[in-house]
């Protein structure tokens, strides 16, 4: 079953965790890399009194983590239904990667012509190539991104596309499930990674925009033609 939830909302978190009190930041986060890391899949939901005996807090931390997960987008809070991580339709889905297609190679493109250091992309892309799981191989695939587009500049542009990445992998863990494709798109992270690496700006950002239509190619289009 797929929510339709309107993609109006912001990208960006309802509350930064350094914003938040302690207890509320730490059960925040690890909610949070739950939900990226596939372990909370779509739909699943969240009980907060199954989460506050979990993490060892009273429900209020777990209240207060459930809202700002929601401002990012993340999950779905519903009056006398409870909350629950949040189900992607097929046409936001398409909507947050139109968004990553407008500004992640811009955002890269920046971040060579400033010199930037990409030392992380390369270690995200080493972690990916060694992990065992496809938990440490998601949380790699987003570093990698991170680390590609992070000295950009803007530190507006820095937060929407953080929020997109976090979107994406709703996205991304359940289409690897069905159909993997990581192999292909680490060949292609290499090929991004030594266009940074030799200061070829607009040939990275093309390679950017390449990849990130490969993945609509391959898993968005091809599911909406068998729905």
């Amino acid at each position: 079953m797929t929510y339709e939830i309107p993609f109006g909302g912001s990208t960006l978190p309802a509350f930064s965790p350094a914003t938040l009190p302690s207890r509320t930041a730490h059960v925040l986060e690890a909610i949070k890399a739950a939900i990226l890391n596939g372990e909370f899949k779509p739909g699943t939901a969240l009980v907060e009194n199954v989460l506050a005996g979990e993490f060892g807090v009273s429900k209020t931390p777990v209240r207060e983590a459930l809202k700002a997960l929601e401002g990012s987008g993340l999950v779905v809070i519903r009056p006398f239904a409870g909350t629950t991580v949040r189900e992607l339709s097929e046409q936001d889905a398409m909507a947050v990667y139109d968004m990553r297609l407008l500004l992640e190679p811009e955002a890269v493109r920046r971040s060579v012509v400033a010199g930037s250091d990409f030392s992380g992309a390369a270690e995200a892309l080493e972690r990916a190539a060694l992990a065992e799981d496809a938990s440490t191989r998601s949380t790699a695939n987003r570093d990698f991104h991170r680390g590609l587009y992070a000295g950009c500049g803007n530190p507006l542009l820095l937060r929407t596309l953080d929020g997109l990445r976090d979107q994406t992998a709703l996205v991304s863990a359940s289409s690897w499930a069905r159909s993997p494709s990581w192999q292909e798109e680490s060949r292609e992270h290499a090929a991004v990674l030594e266009c940074v690496r030799a200061g070829m700006a607009d040939e990275a950002a093309t390679l950017v925009r390449r990849h990130i239509e490969g993945f609509v190619a391959r898993h968005l289009q091809e599911e909406t033609l068998t729905h």
